[in-house]
């Protein structure tokens, strides 16, 4: 049986990919659970119609993440930090504080998970950090942390 996937399903495809499987396995597992919807030609063409809007959306979300790289690349996101001797932090910075720190200075907000930051900054200094903005699009964003109350 022909069907379209509405979800996505471990080794069988990706949302909207029309495949063909057993009977039973659509009938009994596949449509009852909203997985799929059988492979009818309106169902087809309502399918298809969503991969444009899909992929409408995907080029609109990776032309927004190109225009905020553009922005974070001329930037230098500074960061106070209490710091004692030798320049050690008391306490220190994580992909959280830096993802706020974006937000407060250009306005848009950035998931603190797409912040790569490998471990938490823990001096003061000029540093790259990697943000993911898209899919495969990872920008590096200079980090300043300076001497300051925090």
């Amino acid at each position: 049986m022909k069907v379209i996937l509405t979800q996505r399903v471990k080794k069988i495809g990706d949302v909207g990919d029309v495949v063909r499987v057993a009977d039973g396995y659509a009938r009994n597992y596949l449509i009852p659970r909203g997985l799929a919807v059988e492979a009818t030609a309106a169902n087809l063409k309502e399918a298809e119609k969503a991969k444009e809007r899909q992929a409408q959306k995907e080029a609109r979300e990776e032309a927004e993440a190109r225009e905020l790289a553009a922005r974070l690349k001329e930037r230098v996101i500074v960061l106070e930090g209490k710091a004692g001797e030798g320049g050690r932090l008391f306490g220190s910075i994580t992909g959280q504080d830096i993802a706020q720190a974006i937000e407060a200075e250009l306005g848009t907000k950035v998931d603190k998970r797409k912040v790569e930051l490998k471990e938490p900054l823990k001096a003061l200094g000029d540093y790259k950090v990697p943000v993911r903005l898209y899919k495969d699009y990872v920008v590096e964003v200079a980090v300043q942390v300076v001497e300051g109350e925090k």
